[in-house]
């Protein structure tokens, strides 16, 4: 496996979507709809990431996670019947509905899945803004009382960002996107997101979308009080029980370490590894025996994140 795996992404229409994954970052869109999400690396029943060329064509990320999980992937990582990350790019051209993913003692209790993630801010424009976490002196009681009153928004703690800031949303930090974000967005294997406010907006078929207060009200977590946007540790943006994510600019020609795989998204200029040349807004998977692990920067402005997941003791 001396070369980078390349998957198709998978598109999603969203009510809140756009046309930039096509503008912005040339990936070829279906025509005439609005595209919020691409799934990048997915490995759910209901969604599979498949291998675009090589030797492993025509291969699902589920195959390679169940048949040959130690040459691909390397050993000492969770046991779980899924490859445990779920990489997408979000085009929000208008703001995201306000919403929670249950912490893990939650998400069974309601039959969802668990769901921490990270955010990194590919392009925003001027006036963006992001939701996350809770307006100091807010708590249950007001949060309720607001929501009777369609006051949601004056609940939630906002701040604007730019263009290469970073959030990290732990299971229970209610949160939301504002509009005109372009996000690369790295989470657990999940797809449980619990609504509880959505703007009075209209769903792409022309109702109002459903809520889950009851969900968001037993998932939030009242004590996450006006959150910081990430402060980078040197290169490490995120270290988590879940992920591990690095910004790495590439001044020069750099060697991915191992053990293990990992996971590479251009978020500036572009650059060649394997043989294959990646631009902004791609995805590849370095597997855990490639031999020809170095990537090279083809512009001055090269840079990508780098996501691992961390080995078990």
């Amino acid at each position: 496996m001396d070369h980078p795996l390349v998957f198709e992404p998978l598109f999603m229409e969203r009510v809140w979507g756009g046309r930039r994954l096509e503008t912005l970052l040339h990936k070829h869109l279906p025509p005439s709809v609005r595209i919020g999400e691409a799934w990048e690396l997915v490995d759910r029943e209901e969604a599979q990431s498949v291998v675009h060329e090589g030797p492993l064509r025509g291969f699902t990320l589920h195959e390679l996670w169940v048949e040959r999980r130690s040459e691909i992937f390397g050993d000492g990582l969770p046991d779980t019947e899924r490859f445990p990350l779920l990489c997408k790019i979000l085009d929000a051209q208008e703001r995201l509905s306000v919403q929670v993913h249950p912490p893990a003692d939650v998400a069974t209790r309601l039959g969802g899945e668990a769901k921490t993630e990270m955010w990194y801010l590919l392009d925003a424009s001027l006036d963006s803004d992001l939701y996350a976490g809770l307006k100091r002196g807010v708590d249950r009681a007001s949060f309720e009382r607001a929501l009777h009153e369609g006051k949601v928004a004056g609940q939630i703690h906002s701040f604007p960002i730019k263009a290469g800031d970073a959030m990290f949303i732990p299971s229970g930090r209610v949160h939301a996107i504002g509009a005109g974000n372009l996000i690369v967005e790295v989470q657990q294997n999940s797809d449980t997101t619990y609504r509880v406010f959505d703007w009075n907006r209209l769903g792409l078929d022309g109702k109002p979308r459903a809520l889950h207060v009851t969900e968001s009200m037993a998932s939030i977590n009242f004590d996450d009080v006006e959150p910081a946007i990430v402060e980078p540790h040197g290169e490490v943006l995120v270290e988590c029980a879940e992920f591990h994510v690095e910004r790495w600019v590439l001044d020069e020609p750099r060697v991915s370490g191992g053990p293990g795989f990992a996971i590479f998204t251009v978020i500036d200029g572009s650059v060649e590894c394997g043989g294959r040349t990646f631009e902004r807004g791609a995805f590849f998977l370095l597997p855990a025996t490639a031999t020809d692990r170095e990537l090279r920067p083809l512009s001055a402005d090269a840079r990508v994140l780098r996501t691992t997941v961390p080995r078990q003791n």
